[in-house]
């Protein structure tokens, strides 16, 4: 069966509970207090069957200016609104601050019903209908059908219930969205059961037995039972009044503001990007960082407004704010909200959610507006687009834009899909999904490339720049997979050569000077005549100038024309690849080498003996057994 969500809205007194009780039977006040003093306080609720088949769940609002916060937490997830004035008082303070909360709520659907019939003539009950019809001629409420009835005498009742039963079968279906959210304005205990939440389901589906997180302390429960209007079900979805059952959690822990919700489907947040629209009738302008109270879903939070573009806000005027919040709350973008002041407390403006998890913005700042513009305006792809763009050179994990963009996960793939294809967005981590935006990826690309063109000019002499060091060197590529993925990538396009962990510019060779390569013939020359027994280094690098010695020594050795044998030690190739030659010579021959053997072999000291045995081990020409070296088997 169909549920509709009625809400009331009224000034005090003007009947909104006895207009419930008249027409379900159910009396929503609750209290003690509510009973004695005999105005609603707290939210009530009430269904009723239509003749149509629709159920019509309905939520009774205080009418009291003290309580109009509660009001607000009950108007959340509604369908329809009833604005209820009593014929022999017209519009007051409150029935145009309920209205104005439905609209900034934006609800489109509602009537207005007039109260109290039975204590006005006709001729007033007409001055009234003209007055309320003036007023709402700027409204939602403008065509909306206007009911006179009198709870007292049920006069007009009958007819209430089929002008509800035509406006349920036109309200559309409600969009049921991809995550379960239930905004919870009531919690408490039943024996035999333990915690029991209420609220008004306001999208998604949620099944008996799922796992759920509580909002913002993120709390994990699960679902014992579900009920809507008394009656178990298994399963509820966007649209319900219901009542939830949860598993293995305190009572205590769980206040009104807090949201039920899909498990680990949301993010708490401290602040929120926004449009905001300050009411005609708000009594001032609203300055910059205006403490105000934050009204969404049925929290109401302490917080400070920053407007982003001016000073003040004058009424009537509309805005792009970042609302800071003294307590974290767990919202989705394109959620409603409503501002009221601070002290003394009225409804000032609202709006919708732009971004649920912003980082702070700074004002006046034109990147800031033009995101806060493309947010407000900008069409699926290009507000997924700046999403990605959020998570910068590090990228952005495909599973946050369900939450960060309130997109189903089908629809959010064809929009990632028709990004890349047109090479917007780009998926770099197939294992992790991580996504990151084309313009960052070019500013990643060229700064690996220029660091890489710096290094060349800086250190002639050297093939390349180590992979590490590059990595090390950039803004854009510190995180390692977007790192291998540039190198693999400009490695592909022939931008880049890899050999072994050095890199370098395709184009670049060592081009030496004329001091340099004078250097170079001179530690050849001393390198060939010295054969297996070479000075060390450091013995000769101050026969050069400068660094010269080791920057020349440092290309022999990348070139392969010097061997480093170990520390401060080279031979020259030739020596090593004869020496080598007669080994396997020897061990083909004998099988086994022993040390002073080896010694004998090359004619020099053990000073070169044990480093030189020791690099063929390294270079797997030999491998060693017991005191002896043999052959290693390739």
């Amino acid at each position: 069966m169909k549920q509709i969500i009625l809400g009331t809205a009224g000034h005090i007194d003007h009947g909104k509970t006895s207009l419930i009780r008249a027409l379900t039977g159910i009396d929503t006040d609750r209290l003690k207090e509510e009973k004695e003093r005999g105005i609603t306080i707290e939210l009530g609720f009430a269904h009723l069957e239509l003749p149509g088949g629709k159920l019509l769940g309905i939520v009774d609002v205080p009418g009291h200016e003290k309580f109009v916060k509660n009001m607000v937490a009950g108007a959340t997830g509604i369908d329809l609104v009833a604005l209820v004035i009593a014929a022999d008082e017209g519009v007051m303070p409150q029935t145009r601050e309920h209205l104005e909360i439905c609209q900034l709520l934006d609800i489109h659907h509602g009537l207005v019903i007039l109260t109290k019939i039975d204590m006005v003539d006709e001729e007033w009950l007409e001055l009234v209908k003209e007055d309320v019809q003036e007023y709402l001629s700027e409204t939602f409420l403008a065509d909306a059908p206007i009911v006179e009835v009198s709870s007292a005498t049920g006069e007009g009742i009958d007819k209430l219930i089929s002008i509800l039963d035509v406006l349920a079968q036109g309200i559309p279906e409600k969009e049921v969205g991809h995550v379960f959210r239930l905004p919870i304005d009531r919690v408490f205990s039943m024996k035999g059961f333990g915690t029991v939440i209420t609220g008004t389901a306001v999208s998604g589906r949620i099944k008996t037995g799922e796992e759920v997180t509580i909002y913002p302390q993120e709390i994990q429960s699960r679902i014992r039972g579900i009920q809507v209007h008394n009656q178990e079900v298994e399963e509820v979805r966007a649209g319900l009044r219901t009542a939830v059952n949860l598993q293995g959690i305190e009572k205590a822990v769980i206040h009104r503001g807090h949201v039920l919700a899909t498990k680990g489907s949301m993010k708490p947040t401290f602040m929120m990007d926004v449009i905001l629209d300050l009411l005609s009738s708000a009594p001032r302008k609203l300055k910059n960082r205006a403490k105000v109270r934050f009204h969404t879903g049925t929290s109401e939070i302490i917080s400070t407004v920053v407007l982003l573009d001016r000073d003040e806000l004058a009424p009537g005027q509309t805005c792009f704010a970042q609302i800071r919040l003294d307590e974290p709350t767990a919202v989705l973008r394109k959620d409603r909200y409503v501002l009221r002041s601070y002290s003394p407390v009225r409804t000032i403006g609202g709006g919708e959610i732009l971004n649920a998890l912003p980082r702070k913005k700074k004002r006046f700042s034109d990147s800031s507006l033009t995101e806060m513009k493309t947010l407000h305006q900008g069409d699926p792809a290009e507000i997924v687009e700046l999403f990605v763009g959020q998570g910068r050179f590090m990228g952005m994990e495909q599973d946050q834009l369900p939450f960060l963009t309130n997109t189903n996960k089908k629809r959010l793939e064809d929009i990632l899909n028709g990004l890349m294809a047109k090479n917007r967005v780009v998926r770099f981590d197939k294992e992790n999904r991580v996504l990151i935006r084309a313009d960052f990826l070019e500013k990643a690309r060229n700064e690996l490339l220029d660091t890489i063109a710096e290094y060349h000019r800086k250190f002639p002499l050297k093939v390349g720049l180590p992979k590490e060091e590059l990595r090390s060197r950039t803004t854009g590529s510190r995180n390692q997979k977007l790192f291998n993925f540039l190198i693999n990538q400009l490695t592909k396009e022939g931008r880049i050569v890899q050999e072994k962990d050095l890199v370098r510019l395709v184009d670049h060779r060592v081009t030496l000077a004329a001091d340099q390569q004078e250097a170079r013939k001179k530690i050849e020359e001393i390198y060939v005549k010295s054969g297996l027994q070479p000075p060390y280094f450091k013995e000769i690098k101050d026969e050069f100038p400068g660094n010269t010695a080791f920057e020349v020594l440092e290309l022999m050795h990348k070139e392969g024309s010097l061997i480093k044998v170990k520390e401060d030690l080279y031979f020259h190739k030739q020596a090593v690849e004869k020496l080598e030659k007669d080994l396997v010579g020897f061990l083909k021959e004998h099988k086994e080498i022993t040390t002073p053997q080896f010694k004998e072999m090359t004619g020099t000291s053990r000073k070169y003996t044990i480093p030189l045995i020791e690099y063929f081990d390294r270079s797997q020409v030999t491998v060693r057994v017991g005191d002896s070296r043999v052959l290693r088997r390739k």
